[in-house]
């Protein structure tokens, strides 16, 4: 079965849908709008002329549609919008809001329906019918707006037409294959039968009812008591196909016919006399009776097997108190039913089930990446095209602020080959959200895996341009001159970078350790002065003297471990130890109270510092394989990312973890 709306629409002229046209509409039901998705009043049909259109919108529009246009997101100015437009009854206007409101809120069912009424009050009938049918496109799971649909077009067309049943069959159909086994699809259900009936279809009610009796709803029972009140109610022969009637008058007339020739079997003389016994119009009722229970034997079966499968769900059922969409937060008990019963109905339900529970579930929670990203996991398996339809909606329509659901929508296309796409998501997304250091990097990753390592580099210097200044500069800084030293092996230019960034940020300490990395990834041997000029640059450097320490211990651990001359070993050494008299003095004079502690002051200044130096205080050198703690607290990369704190993100991708265990 195809999944509603899960790929891209079907042209089709208003009133000539056909069934795969409404399963296959994209759900976002933009393209039935004009191309900017807000129609323009020279463009649109009807009696009005571009020239009548040109006097302008009511007085006070602009004056709402500017809250719309700074903030589209902002709901509640939007309900103004609408409200207002609909008040003054001014087409242009209603249509220019009205499509720009379903641009951002597809899933609101009842203002698809007053934009119908509108358009239908108009005269516009054509007009509202294609309103009705975007409408579905965009939410084909909307029960009401199915019926409302149904109903307007029985109101519209001639229903003397030969064409008309025809039309409003094929209807019914779609809706039922859209939206029939929604759980709570009663109205739906019922109103088709109703419909058959008023035509005379007697059958097809019957075989609506085997359809409806195998289908878990919430008004199960209900249908089944109908269906046996319409059992009673006509002739078996009406209400069957020629088949089935045939078939089972076959069975029970022999069933009878066993039954008469046992009771034939009598004492000879226990005969009834002439004219006494079964009439023919008696054995004609009690057949058909037996007709009537055999039928209804049958769908009881059914029945019971369809109560199994309503029970397994009526608690989930009972437990969502709001399925429909709305803009305000649900709570967290909502949420958990609705992750409970998607993991009951992956374990235990069919395909078809699961789809169509997906689809309710992103209606109502349409606003949380959670299911829209679980929805796209579950679809992996399944159809390739389904996951790249889910990620479109939920990225482009209901959630394009979130930087998790673009990551992986990107990552999909690039697993799929489609690199070129891959790219585009994570610009586009990019220009939306710009400063999110997370993108820039998943950007400069797709290149470096593609082979595009000058691209690669292009990305990454023209982010440390875009933030000279601000931390993200040394931060970018540090990325580029590790891939130009891991993985494009240039170690000059990766050296140049560190010390471009040093002199625009001398005061931080992740450069110098980088930078003390880089040199130590060469030969320690050939590249001793190098090494020294690192640790040089930070004693001479105005870091905090407890920083300096630090770093003063590891000068005179590489000169034990590695230096060539002893007396440089002995100089070094004899520095660190002016170095720790002057920090022993400042503390005792902390002590007295004649200065503040300068770890006090290091803490204020530099947070991440003074943690650097606290876990290293005791420890051999960082950057040498015996200390792996000091590394991973030396390149803490989560501080780079407090800056946005403010968009309300959590890094998914971890990026504290660059630095693991040796």
């Amino acid at each position: 079965m195809d999944v509603p709306g899960l790929s891209a629409p079907h042209s089709s002229s208003p009133g000539t849908w056909g069934a795969d046209e409404i399963l296959t509409a994209h759900p976002s039901g933009l393209e039935a709008a004009s191309p900017g998705g807000v129609a323009d009043p020279a463009d649109e049909l009807g009696p009005y002329t571009a020239t009548e259109s040109e006097s302008g919108y009511p007085t006070d529009f602009e004056k709402y549609w500017k809250i719309v246009e700074d903030n589209p997101y902002d709901f509640t100015g939007w309900t103004y919008v609408l409200q207002y437009v609909e008040q003054e009854n001014h087409i242009w206007a209603v249509r220019r809001a009205f499509d720009s409101f379903f641009i951002h809120y597809p899933y609101c069912y009842g203002y698809w329906k007053k934009y119908a009424d509108i358009e239908k009050r108009f005269g516009f009938t054509k007009e509202a019918e294609e309103v009705y049918q975007r409408g579905l496109q965009s939410i084909p799971l909307s029960v009401d707006l199915w019926v409302h649909y149904i109903a307007f077009l029985q109101e519209i067309l001639d229903l003397s037409s030969p064409d008309t049943s025809a039309k409003l069959r094929s209807v019914f159909e779609m809706a039922l294959a859209a939206a029939g086994t929604d759980f709570r699809s009663d109205r739906l259900w019922d109103s088709y039968v109703s419909w058959e009936k008023e035509q005379g279809q007697l059958k097809a009610v019957t075989a609506i009812y085997d359809r409806l009796l195998t289908i878990p709803t919430q008004l199960y029972s209900h249908h089944f008591e109908k269906f046996k009140e319409h059992v009673q109610s006509f002739s078996p022969k009406d209400i069957l196909s020629t088949d089935e009637f045939l078939r089972l008058r076959s069975e029970v007339v022999s069933s009878l016919s066993a039954a008469e020739a046992d009771s034939d079997d009598g004492p000879p003389g226990d005969d009834p006399p002439p004219g006494v016994g079964s009439t023919d119009q008696e054995k004609a009722d009690t057949e058909l009776e037996k007709i009537r229970a055999h039928l209804e034997a049958t769908r009881h079966e059914m029945y019971l097997l369809n109560e199994e499968e309503v029970s397994k769900r009526w608690h989930f059922e009972e437990a969502i108190k709001r399925p429909y969409f709305h803009v305000k937060p649900l709570e967290r008990v909502q949420l958990k039913n609705w992750k409970d019963y998607l993991d009951f109905e992956i374990a235990s339900g069919t395909n078809e089930r699961v789809l169509v529970l997906f689809e309710r579930c992103v209606i109502a929670c349409a606003l949380y990446e959670d299911f829209w990203i679980k929805y796209a996991k579950y679809l992996e398996n399944h159809s390739v095209e389904a996951v790249r339809n889910v990620f479109q909606r939920a990225c482009m329509v209901h959630l394009p602020k979130k930087p998790t659901l673009h990551l992986l929508w990107a990552a999909f296309e690039e697993q799929q080959g489609d690199l070129k796409e891959s790219r585009r998501i994570l610009k586009s997304f990019q220009m939306v959200m710009p400063g999110l250091a997370m993108v820039l990097l998943r950007r400069v990753s797709l290149e470096r895996r593609c082979g595009d390592l000058e691209q690669a580099e292009t990305l990454l210097r023209e982010a440390i341009e875009q933030h000279q200044g601000t931390p993200l500069a040394s931060f970018f800084a540090i990325k580029l001159s590790r891939q130009l030293l891991k993985v494009q092996k240039n170690l000059t230019k990766a050296r140049k970078v560190l010390q471009e960034a040093i002199d625009g940020d001398k005061d931080n300490v992740k450069l110098y350790l980088n930078l003390l990395e880089l040199e130590f990834s060469c030969d320690v041997r050939t590249n001793e002065s190098n090494i020294l000029g690192c640790f040089e640059q930070v004693l001479s450097s105005s870091l905090p003297l407890e920083i300096k320490i630090v770093f003063s211990q590891r000068r005179v651990e590489f000169l034990e471990d590695f230096g060539c001359s002893i007396r440089s070993l002995l100089q070094a050494y004899d520095e660190h130890q002016r170095l720790l008299k002057q920090n022993s003095s400042k503390k005792r004079a902390a002590e007295n109270g004649m200065e503040e502690p300068e770890e006090k002051k290091a803490r204020a200044e530099d947070s991440a510092a003074v943690s650097v130096a606290s876990a290293t205080a005791t420890s051999p050198a960082t950057l040498t394989s015996s200390d792996t703690s000091t590394s991973q607290a030396a390149y803490n990369y989560s501080a780079w990312y407090q800056p946005y704190g403010s968009y309300g993100y959590q890094s998914p991708w971890n990026y504290s973890q660059y630095y693991p265990h040796s």
